[in-house]
């Protein structure tokens, strides 16, 4: 697969626990050997000018670092490079930013790892995609798999809004709606893989997601002069984002593009759903719920263990907001900012307020937020 003209210096894929390598040019899923997410690995050996495309205004920006190696298999739709700006009203002690994911393609941030998994689909010559999704992750499989030329099954709640629905049908993608949440969904979708040989594009079900959200720490770094905050806030579901960020770090302390600590990440679940909370905290868990934040309703993570890890490596920490909470979060922002948050946003603006109030966060510390979706969505 590779060609003299190979764009990307990934190397192999490689299992987080027992270091197993897999073949990068054939169709992989997950470790097996250990039942983890596979990670990718990448030569790390040259300057930053070697590696940036900065006339590139989108994650292809950094494509050297992503797994794609033709530049002909890149299916793109100008996703990434979102802005992070000051929530100045709202910024009191701290110095209170936000990245604000909504105005990729598709409304939210799944587009970077929709983008970058669709591109290495085609690569390996796949011709039909099939994931389960509480909403947001569907409609950019949806779109991505139109532009690619790539079939499209979509599970999903039957309790998500119909815009969300109605975008996944417009773009052409097969849906089947279930009652019950994504884990739910996540069950029909292995069965459907397993009857048509479709290709699983479940979080961390495949390994290329992952580093189509790793681009979220890259900007970061780049967008505050390679200066990174002290704390983010992640609202956290299936974990890839907040997984992708730490691995998007440390890549970047290797090349050598950043020093001293890195953030303390901060996970928020929702009350009503909160896995990774009652893991961290060791309590026992309680049934899931629905949620307004559907992109929080993930009752089982897969890559629980990594989430972990993260928490554990960046003396970070796990909490919860209430339905209630994120609603009014998202008129108490939009009153102060003018700015209109998801619920997910709105569940890190709320976790910020109540971890500066116990004293986590201190004075003078700087906090990034995350906007992961479109406000408009969820009606």
């Amino acid at each position: 697969m590779k060609t003299l003209n190979a764009i990307s210096l990934s190397t192999s894929l490689q299992c987080p626990h027992c270091h197993q390598l897999y073949n990068i040019e054939e169709r992989q899923s997950f470790a097996t050997c250990c039942n983890q997410p596979l990670l990718t690995n990448y030569d790390l050996d040259l300057p930053k000018s070697h590696l940036l495309h900065s006339a590139e205004r989108t994650i292809w920006r950094y494509a050297k670092l992503l797994p794609v190696f033709d530049k002909h298999n890149i299916v793109s739709l100008g996703e990434g490079w979102t802005p992070i700006s000051e929530l100045s009203a709202l910024s009191q002690r701290n110095y209170l930013l936000l990245k604000d994911e909504s105005v990729n393609p598709t409304g939210s941030f799944k587009a970077r790892g929709i983008s970058v998994a669709v591109s290495k689909a085609k690569e390996l010559g796949i011709t039909h995609c099939i994931i389960p999704t509480a909403g947001n992750a569907g409609g950019a499989l949806s779109a991505y798999s139109a532009k690619a030329g790539i079939k499209a099954t979509v599970v999903m709640p039957r309790h998500t809004p119909a815009t969300l629905q109605e975008e996944c049908r417009i773009y052409g993608a097969e849906l089947i709606l279930v009652d019950g949440l994504i884990d739910d969904c996540g069950k029909l979708a292995r069965q459907l893989v397993a009857e048509t040989r479709g290709f699983d594009m479940s979080t961390l079900k495949e390994p290329y997601r992952l580093e189509g959200k790793k681009t979220m720490g890259y900007e970061i770094a780049e967008q505050l002069n390679w200066k990174l905050p002290d704390v983010i806030i992640y609202p956290t579901g299936g974990g890839t984002g907040l997984i992708g960020m730490w691995k998007a770090f440390h890549e970047m302390q290797q090349l050598g593009w950043i020093s001293g600590p890195l953030p303390r990440m901060v996970i928020v679940q929702s009350e009503n759903c909160a896995p990774m909370v009652r893991l961290f905290e060791h309590t026992q868990s309680t049934p899931a719920q629905p949620t307004i934040a559907y992109g929080l309703a993930v009752p089982a993570p897969f890559a629980k263990d990594l989430m972990m890890e993260v928490l554990e490596q960046s003396n970070g920490t796990a909490l919860t907001v209430s339905e209630q909470e994120m609603e009014d979060g998202i008129v108490e922002v939009a009153r102060a900012e003018g700015v209109l948050l998801s619920p997910e946003g709105s569940a890190t603006y709320i976790g910020c307020k109540k971890l500066v109030e116990s004293g986590w966060i201190t004075e003078d510390e700087t906090v990034l937020l995350f906007n992961t979706g479109s406000w408009y969505k969820y009606r």
